[in-house]
């Protein structure tokens, strides 16, 4: 039999430290579950098993704290964020098949021993995995070490048998004991023989063999002075040591290795238990989101579950379909699927059932915005969803990677059919999540965000996709040409100073061209090479010419190949780019794009702008772009209710010179460009919470200059300090923060006790509300502005949002009104004590009209 067992505390320590910390919405971790688990899969595909057995140190004082009072009296406290995660491991351990093993008086180190023991002895082998050397003395030709370890920054097991111990250190495994014995091992508080390190005790042990010899020679061997005085001096703290450091072989456990055979996967219970912990790529992988063979449905009991109805029986399935209020249905693969309370009937031909979808029947489905897209595409207008499970369940936890509904209903604890269709098995579970997702939203206050926000904007973005934003093709074509010359004018400039042709490319060549050949100056430079980052070389760019064509190089090069290259490969034959809306995917609630990503578009180099003039309104129509002014802003204007932002607003003054002449403490008359241009930053920097190194680093300021503008505006904007403090509070309060219209963002980080995750927990929950209910007005925004076109019969559309914009293209004889419409939507979107302002510009490019 083969046995592989862990040192439980040391492996979960490793993954502890070496996974970001994760969390379930409940403010649960699991980064030390998940590392856990990815090592022991790794452990089971190398070794492959019989049996794992799993030991852990019991909370208790051992044999050894009774031998000397200093055994491991300097070590840490476990933090408690892998405190909690110590009995999720465990149970996940005895769910899955594993041994766990504990006794207390003993340590995991003594139990490893044993059964390493007990394998050797038994004729059986036995793996170790640990990151604890002390296991090398355990070493034999029955039993090798799997040390946990990193390289290069990479986790990697390294195995250990007796002639890698021999060729590492130039001893035998049980050598490691006396090895020990006179180095000591700071890390147990193991004193060893003051004075006497590692190669030292490396070449006593080569000569004298044990520990024992060493000292049975000591007074008469040839032995450095100095070296025998130690030793003579510390011989009690040597012997000592070496009963510290030898592993106890006999601990009071079971020692027939038969009995850590794996044992049977509580399959059901292990799922259940893991999708409460929201792991469902460890359900995934670990095949849990299957049904297992043994409790496969027949096709006889399949039927009795399932209806499968075609075009024959279409008119009693709208007889059964009317009558089902609401009416709960999905659509995967193309397929419909109508999710009855005790029948699933799957319709691969649907189109006779679009009438009843689009007359006012209540709907639940799962991606409300995949059922609006397919019926906008047939030309029809359909009827509001009432419940979308996806975008509840997102309210629900926006941290979470996926909105499937397997994996949902694992979430929720939902029993799943064992249907080995999965379209199927999701249709059987709909009805169910639907009802638990709305109690759930009901529960959190999260009902009228969902149905006056959410899904309505669903509609609103299946639209958009549609529609699409017309682009002159021929006119990027021509552009990525123009980049090109540039690209290559400026890599032979960089080639022609170095000396030499290279590949720009590759920072290995580029960092020994620039550091090395040029000789400019650079960090440290490690295996991998010189650092040539875009950071790095910013430092450099003001002094060297050659950096500076470099960089050039880099932005043109992605401009030609992100941009150009890219939006020419998604041009549709209407020559419309039609991007993907996401409303799931990001943790403030602010929509992103795809496929391509039309939010990205460059703004900031004077060529990357000139992309947007190749984005254009077809003919006859013009766009208009209408932007809201500083919308953040006075959004924590509103917010903190400071009185000095309010007034500026309200009396529509430049907030930027206000911040200026306050934080310089000058008059505004006496306010310059720089001064404004740092209190802009600052200004907006409050609102993503970012502090003095940052600040510093946008504004070209010192250090010492950017915490003064920090600490000189909360001082005059007492009423922001005061409100940024109290979000943190509340939000260490209620574990999450949360907009204006209710939207939460858990922070399990504010928990944390690693002092950089409870910052950045901290600056989340400063920002996350100001930006979030940005987010949220300008969804409403959106609502608005699709809902008046159509009410006033417009031919205007709606086309594209970008974070504060709205682009509207509009037949040129509806522009004016179409510009009023937007900017009466966008400022009457809320009603706050600070007003809000859309400046709207109209033109036939984005170029143009963003003004």
């Amino acid at each position: 039999m083969r046995l592989l067992v862990l040192d439980g505390n040391s492996i979960i320590n490793r993954a502890f430290y070496g996974i970001r910390l994760l969390s379930t919405k409940d403010g649960v971790f699991t980064n030390a579950v998940v590392g856990f688990f990815n090592i022991l899969d790794r452990l089971r595909e190398q070794v492959k098993p019989d049996g794992v057995a799993v030991a852990f140190d019991v909370h208790a004082p051992t044999f050894r704290h009774a031998m000397y009072d200093g055994y491991k009296a300097g070590r840490k406290h476990m933090p408690d964020e892998l405190f909690m995660q110590m009995p999720l491991v465990k149970d996940i351990l005895n769910l899955s098949g594993c041994t766990i093993i504990e006794k207390e008086g003993y340590e995991a180190d003594d139990i490893l021993g044993t059964l390493a023991k007990a394998a050797t002895d038994s004729g059986n082998e036995c793996f170790i995995a640990t990151g604890d050397r002390d296991s090398f003395q355990l070493i034999t030709d029955k039993v090798h070490v799997l040390l946990a370890a990193t390289k290069m920054g990479r986790p990697e097991t390294i195995e250990h048998t007796p002639e890698t111990i021999f060729d590492k250190y130039g001893l035998t495994p049980s050598q490691m004991i006396d090895l020990k014995a006179l180095m000591g091992d700071s890390s147990d508080c193991i004193p060893g023989v003051p004075g006497i390190g590692e190669k030292t005790a490396l070449d006593l042990l080569s000569t004298f063999h044990s520990l024992d010899e060493l000292y049975a020679q000591v007074e008469t061997a040839d032995i450095r002075e100095s070296v025998r005085a130690k030793l003579l001096a510390g011989k009690d703290s040597a012997y000592l040591s070496k009963k510290l450091g030898t592993i106890c072989c006999e601990v009071p456990i079971d020692t027939n290795i038969e009995s850590y055979k794996q044992k049977p996967i509580e399959r059901e219970k292990l799922a259940s238990y893991l999708a409460k912990l929201e792991l469902f790529k460890l359900i995934e992988r670990w095949g849990l989101n299957t049904p297992s063979v043994s409790n496969k449905n027949t096709q006889e009991e399949t039927q009795t579950l399932f209806s499968f109805k075609g075009q024959e029986g279409l008119s009693e399935v709208m007889d059964v379909l009317k009558s089902s209020k609401p009416l709960d249905f999905l659509l995967l693969d193309n397929t419909f699927y109508a999710c009855l309370p005790d029948t699933i009937i799957a319709l691969p031909e649907w189109e006779e059932l679009l009438p009843l979808l689009c007359k006012g029947v209540p709907l639940r489905t799962h991606d409300s915005k995949l059922f609006y897209a397919t019926l906008i595409k047939k030309g029809l207008e359909p009827s509001e969803v009432a419940l979308d499970t996806k975008l509840a369940a997102y309210l629900l936890n926006p941290l979470a990677s996926d909105y499937d509904l397997l994996r949902l209903a694992q979430e929720y604890g939902l029993s799943l059919s064992n249907i080995e269709d999965e379209n199927l098995r999701r249709a059987a579970v709909f009805s169910k999540l639907a009802d638990t997702l709305t109690t759930q939203n009901k529960k959190e206050n999260q009902t009228k965000l969902l149905q006056e926000i959410e899904i309505p904007l669903a509609l609103v973005l299946a639209d958009m996709e549609s529609i699409g934003f017309a682009v002159d093709a021929k006119g990027i074509e021509e552009f990525g040409k123009t980049l090109d010359e540039k690209i290559v004018t400026l890599e032979e400039s960089v080639c022609k100073t170095v000396g030499y042709s290279f590949n720009l490319n590759s920072p290995k060549q580029l960092g020994k061209a620039f550091f090395e050949d040029l000789g400019l100056p650079h960090g440290k430079k490690t295996k991998s090479g010189y650092s040539t980052s875009a950071d790095v070389l910013e430092k450099l760019r003001p002094l060297y010419p050659v950096v500076d064509d470099l960089l050039q190089y880099r932005t043109l090069a992605k401009l030609k190949s992100t941009y150009c290259d890219g939006l020419l490969k998604v041009v549709g034959d209407d020559n419309r780019i039609h991007s993907s809306f996401n409303q799931t995917e990001t943790r403030t609630g602010r929509i992103s794009s795809t496929e391509p990503n039309l939010q990205n578009i460059p703004v900031r180099s004077e060529l990357g702008r000139e992309l947007r003039r190749f984005f254009i309104a077809k003919e006859g129509y013009t766009l208009c772009d209408a932007d809201y002014s500083q919308i953040e802003l006075r959004v924590l204007a509103a917010l903190s209710g400071d009185p000095t932002m309010t007034k500026a607003f309200k009396e529509e003054e430049d907030i930027h010179r206000i911040t200026a002449a306050q934080v310089f403490g000058i008059a505004e008359n006496d306010v310059t460009p720089l001064m404004r241009s740092r209190a802009k930053a600052v200004n907006f920097g409050i609102v993503y919470g970012i502090g003095a190194h940052s600040l510093s680093e946008d504004i070209g300021s010192t250090y010492g200059e950017a915490k003064q503008y920090i600490e000189s505006y909360l001082a005059h904007y007492s009423s922001v300090k005061n409100y940024m403090d109290q979000l943190i509070e509340i939000a260490k309060e209620k574990g999450y923060s949360e907009t204006l219209f209710g939207r939460r963002r858990p922070l399990p980080e504010l928990r944390s006790s690693n002092g950089m995750m409870r910052a950045f927990g901290e600056r989340v929950a400063r920002n996350m509300p100001i930006q979030g209910t940005a987010a949220d007005i300008i969804k409403i925004a959106m609502i608005r502005v699709h809902k008046r076109l159509q009410e006033e019969n417009l031919k205007a559309r709606l086309i594209l949002q970008v974070h504060d914009e709205l682009i509207v293209e509009s037949p040129k004889e509806e522009a004016q009104k179409v510009a009023n419409l937007l900017q009466e939507e966008m400022e009457k979107a809320v009603e706050l004590e600070v007003p809000f302002s859309a400046d709207v510009h109209t033109s036939e490019t984005w170029f143009d009209a963003k003004g």
